[in-house]
């Protein structure tokens, strides 16, 4: 070693302080492949300058991009029994949830929260696709129900924003008695006059689509959205046909009329706002 490399370059170092580089600066689209500054990406509420792919978003994100600022609150669900099953494959239920647990920093795949959106009250409810693929065990069925149940106290529309694997497969039938108890959830808004918007996120699969989110008032859907019961392949074995170019995503069922509109994630706030006052869902008082 030089005494350039030994001597001067810490003296400069010190002087200048040493500057880390975050390594997380750039992200790279999975669709076109292009790199984009990550500040970017956020200020686009992820969705890709250069191809307009929608990546998937966080529970966090989708609250924070939904409500108007500063006006929403989240509400504690019901506790559910863990493990009903003693479910173990490779390793133990309670091994599977304690860790996804630790990951997101919430106890299941569905977060809920009451404010306003353009002024009108709203409960929205998000599944979290990074929790077990979004799965619906006993967990969702309930909180699902006490969304619903909240919104009829408030009388306010009640929002779902689907991502989900389908049923849980650890929980068993019990997973799949949440499918009746969703629509039970679905028909408690409606019976009492209020709208149930369903925004179908990507992917959006199995029981989940079987059963709840298929029931909205209005169907929406991010652009590109997975969102089927069976995947491509089993349908392709099944009917031994080639399947249309785009089955499954968002454009389309919308063109095929089993959704009512395909919106930007940049223009879903708006979107939403809009509807909720075209449905004359009650303003949230102001504040004094």
């Amino acid at each position: 070693m030089s005494w350039l490399t030994e001597y001067v370059r810490p003296k400069i170092r010190t002087l200048l302080g040493r500057r880390e580089v975050p390594e997380n600066l750039w992200i790279q689209c999975p669709a076109c492949q292009q790199m984009m500054f990550h500040t970017e990406l956020e200020k686009n509420q992820k969705v890709c300058s250069h191809c307009g792919h929608h990546m998937r978003a966080s529970v966090d994100e989708r609250l924070r991009w939904t409500f108007d600022a500063d006006t929403f609150t989240r509400i504690e669900l019901p506790k559910v029994p863990v493990d009903p099953l003693r479910f173990r494959d490779s390793q133990r239920y309670t091994d599977r949830l304690r860790a996804a647990r630790e990951r997101a920093h919430r106890d299941d795949a569905l977060a809920v929260a009451h404010g306003s959106i353009g002024g009108a009250r709203a409960v929205v409810a998000v599944m979290d696709f990074d929790f077990m693929a979004g799965s619906m065990g006993a967990a969702v069925g309930e909180g699902l129900l006490a969304a619903a149940r909240l919104a009829v106290l408030q009388q306010a529309a009640l929002i779902v924003f689907t991502a989900s694997g389908g049923a849980r497969m650890q929980e068993g039938t019990v997973s799949l008695m949440q499918m009746p108890r969703s629509v039970i959830a679905t028909r408690l808004v409606k019976e009492a006059g209020l709208p149930f918007i369903v925004v179908l996120t990507d992917p959006t699969t199995g029981g989940v689509t079987a059963s709840f989110a298929m029931l909205g008032d209005l169907q929406i859907a991010e652009p590109g959205a997975l969102i089927g019961f069976a995947g491509a392949r089993v349908i392709e074995q099944t009917v031994r046909e080639k399947l249309p170019e785009g089955f499954q995503r968002a454009e389309y069922l919308f063109e095929h009329g089993i959704l009512d509109m395909v919106v930007k994630r940049t223009e879903m706030a708006a979107t939403l706002a809009r509807l909720l006052g075209l449905l004359r869902v009650r303003d949230l008082p102001q504040a004094a």
